[in-house]
């Protein structure tokens, strides 16, 4: 949307011929039903016409979770973004095993109990951020309430299925780079935002404010995507992954292949984040979604010339499934055909 209101519809006097004689009282109701039919079918066809299609939101909403059944025991967890190639999983794991009894990953991909209910989504909430300037102090404060929001977003869900949510620590590097447990990253146009490790890293020379300006929807977006791969993180699915990468080889076809799934689906899970909380009150507006949502086409493999995070087409298409529908099966990547995400 656009800030634009549909068109009023007027219509001309209508005249009614005077009624038969001897018109029955049933007639006289099947009549009026009918008049009444035609009436309703005559205002869902005009509502239908004059929808504005950029009113991308449709139907966020949420959905009772299942109770979920008894863990069995788990692999361990390895690094979100390894920097070697060693596999640190066993053949065939499905739990992580821990020390404690209580909630732990579900090393599952297309079968993970979190992308089976068609229905469930995340609440729509209002999420209150500060107002966006491009500095480091006030930057530093928009992604700190907007951690706080996605905690509430994601942790209540997380834990309806019984995973071990925490909040990632988040992070605000100053320098041309920074150390991670995944290696030393170095700031630039590719490195926005960075998850490892339970950890999210938001370096603000990275954030490119001189070509994004005052769009605080587009960095939402951004952060938003990375904290999907925290939530990967907690449920099992990006050790899952990364053992079916390892295991295939980072750079070789299956092994592109899997890691475009995987930030394909973060995409979605950050589709989904804006989709539950536009227009609920707070500050994430209409037009923070929307340029949000027009942004999505400028990022991908085809603008960074590589073929870990797919097409800027799909890069796009998956945000804009999360965020339409805000149901997370929309968000399963990992069963969807290789045409949808390379």
């Amino acid at each position: 949307m656009h800030g634009q209101h549909p068109a009023q519809w007027h219509g001309a006097p209508h005249h009614f011929p005077p009624p038969p004689p001897r018109r029955s009282v049933g007639a006289i109701i099947g009549i009026c039903l009918g008049a009444v039919a035609v009436l309703v079918l005559g205002l869902v066809a005009i509502v239908s016409l004059n929808r504005d299609d950029s009113d991308h939101v449709a139907n966020a909403g949420y959905s009772t979770l299942p109770a979920t059944s008894s863990r069995a025991e788990l692999p361990p967890s390895g690094s979100s973004s390894p920097s070697s190639s060693t596999n640190p999983f066993p053949t065939s794991p499905s739990r992580a095993p821990s020390s404690s009894s209580g909630p732990q990953k579900i090393l599952k991909l297309a079968d993970h109990p979190i992308l089976q209910d068609p229905n469930a989504g995340l609440r729509n909430r209002v999420c209150t951020l500060p107002q966006w300037q491009s500095s480091q102090q006030a930057a530093e404060a928009f992604f700190t309430a907007a951690g706080k929001c996605l905690d509430n977003a994601w942790g209540p869900f997380l834990d309806a299925y019984d995973l071990p949510f925490t909040p990632p620590a988040l992070h605000f590097p100053t320098g041309a780079s920074f150390e991670t447990e995944c290696g030393t990253i170095q700031v630039g146009i590719a490195t926005a935002a960075y998850y490892c490790e339970n950890n999210l890293y938001v370096p603000f020379r990275g954030l490119q404010t001189d070509q994004y300006g005052n769009n605080p929807g587009v960095y939402l977006a951004l952060f938003a995507h990375e904290y999907g791969h925290h939530v990967q993180e907690v449920a099992g699915l990006m050790d899952a992954a990364w053992q079916k990468i390892y295991d295939a080889g980072q750079n070789s076809p299956a092994g592109l292949e899997m890691s475009r799934r995987k930030e394909l689906q973060a995409q979605c899970f950050s589709g989904m984040f804006l989709g539950a909380h536009v227009d609920q009150g707070g500050t994430v507006s209409r037009d923070m979604y929307n340029k949000a949502w027009n942004d999505q086409e400028t990022r991908g493999d085809n603008t960074s010339r590589s073929q870990d995070h797919g097409t800027n087409a799909h890069y796009a298409s998956w945000w804009r499934a999360g965020a339409s529908n805000n149901r997370i099966a929309d968000c399963n990547t990992f069963s969807a055909p290789a045409s949808a995400v390379s």
